[in-house]
This record gives structure tokens, sequence and C-alpha cells, in this order.
């Protein structure tokens, strides 16, 4: 049965995060809702994904079962439509699903709304963080109803075990070209480079936006944060402000000397081809400068 396609200038972050469920433990999206957002029928989303199952381990997609199913049916009101629609426990995408799904549908279209779902885990995490103790009272219903948390460990160490075969036993490469439709792997990449950081981050990029912000949220705690940029309208002015009174401060600074992108780590300098909001849509190049320090740009820019 078709599903009723919904136009993609009309998502919002408030329609996808509605759709962001809990299962396991872990943030996922039901197949029907994703294809119903990438505009396209569930039956050809999952046949892209049977084409290439070496990309879809179990931490990126799984299947409910039975119990889960039924217990999930039991919570929410379904029209009779709803319930034809759904005579099978349904696939379950989580975070990295969800972007490797932009890898395989092969679309422009799936890779702006595979962006804006990973926007919306992502700020999905920041109101569960907030309300820590709703996360808590979550994780032991879970814990209960699914008896998977003894399971955790040996998934983790399984999880490991695709990255190391995905990459071919070599370690994760700190540079390299990134080619379009690559968003996870370029999202990935600067991920955990932020997370590296053990002082400080420092990027140079004269095009942000409120995305840029919140993958600099992904530093750990104590990691100073700072941006200089050659644009900040009145949207990034309100978008700066709103972020800095929740979350831990980024320093954002008018720059309008660079033409080029970079990203201080620590001591660490790394250039980029295009601009941090729009890694993986295009070719481009991610250069760990090695015969050039930190301290040498820094000294540039004051």
């Amino acid at each position: 049965m078709a599903n009723t396609l919904l136009p993609i200038q009309t998502l919002s972050p408030k329609q996808i995060e509605s759709k962001i469920l809990t299962v396991r433990g872990v943030q996922v999206m039901l197949d029907r809702d994703l294809a119903q957002m990438y505009g396209v029928e569930t039956r050809v989303l999952n046949q892209a994904v049977k084409r290439n199952p070496e990309r879809f381990p179990e931490m990126f997609m799984f299947r409910l079962n039975n119990q889960e199913f039924e217990e999930w049916r039991s919570q929410i009101v379904m029209s009779n439509s709803d319930k034809m629609g759904l005579r099978y426990p349904p696939f379950c995408f989580t975070e990295q699903g969800v972007a490797m799904l932009s890898t395989v549908l092969k679309s422009q279209i799936a890779v702006r709304v595979s962006i804006q779902i990973m926007e919306a885990f992502v700020e999905m995490r920041h109101t569960l963080a907030a309300n820590d103790h709703i996360v808590r009272r979550l994780e032991t219903i879970e814990h209960h109803q699914l008896s998977l948390a003894r399971h955790q460990e040996e998934t983790d160490n399984k999880i490991e075990e695709v990255f190391r075969r995905l990459d071919e036993g070599q370690v994760k490469p700190q540079q390299g070209i990134f080619f379009d439709g690559q968003v996870y792997d370029a999202y990935q990449l600067v991920s955990d480079l932020i997370r590296k950081a053990k002082k400080r981050l420092v990027l140079i990029d004269n095009y942000i936006d409120d995305t840029v912000l919140t993958m600099m949220d992904k530093r750990g705690s104590g990691v100073k944060a700072t941006i200089y940029t050659k644009f900040i309208d009145k949207q990034l002015k309100l978008d700066i402000a709103r972020h800095n009174s929740q979350y831990a401060k980024i320093d954002v600074l008018l720059f309008k000397k660079a033409h080029d992108r970079f990203l201080i780590v620590d001591n660490e300098v790394y250039h980029i081809g295009a601009s941090i909001k729009d890694l993986g849509q295009r070719w481009c190049t991610f250069t760990l400068m090695r015969d050039f320090t930190a301290k040498d740009l820094l000294n540039k820019i004051k």
C-alpha cells in the first residue's frame, strides 16, 4: 500500500522529532515515516536497503520483534488504514542508519532530508539531557520491558567490529577526499575531531549556521570554542544568543581576511575544502597541515 507522501518543503523540526521513538535504549525512526519524508514508498526504501546489506549492520537498522511491535501498537491510536499498513513489524533506523540511507537512495532530496533528521536527533538528545529524570525513567522502563541492558557490552563490541571491517582494518583517516553523498563519513570525521579536543577548538569559516553551533557542542567539558566568520546577520545573532543561553558558550567573531576554511584542534590545524555545514554535499578535501601549528595561524589573526 503506497504512503501518503509529505511534501519536502513542509518538514519542520517538530514534525521530525514527533517521529523519533526510543526503542532498545536508542532513538530510532520507522521505515514508513522515513519513506514519507523522503517522498518514496516504504517498499522502495526497504528494497534499497536490502540491496546494500553490508551498509546496514544492527547498530544502523533492526526490526521490531513481535512483542515490541504489539507493545508499541497498544500505546498509540491508529486508524483502520494505519492498521492495514502495519500488519508486520516495521524496520527501525538509528541516526547512523538514517545517514546511510542518503547514500543508497542517491538523491539530493535524500541528502537534504537526512541532514534535517540528524539535526533533529541532536536536538532531541539536548532535550533529553536537559530532563535527566525523564531519561532515567525511560531507561528503567526499557530495561524491564526489553531486558536488553545485559547485552549492551556485547553489542558495543559488535559495533566496533563492524567499523573495523568497514574500514578494512585501518585506523579512521584524519584527512582525505569526500565525494558528494558522503554526508555521514564527513560528519563523523568532523565530530571525532571535535570530541578529540582537550583545550580549544577554533573554526575559521565564512559561512556558518545553527547546525555548526550544534556540531561544536560535541566538544568535551572545559574545551573553549571560537568561530571566526565573515557574516553575522540578525538570524545568526539570534541563534548564537539562544544557543549560549542554554549550552556551553561559543564565541563567534567577525573575520574577513580568510578565503579558505580551517579547523584548529588544540595545536593541530586542518584545512577544509568546504564550509562545515556543507561537508559531504560536494567533492571536498580535509587535510591535516603537519608543518603548520595553531600558534602560527592564530598569530596571523591577531
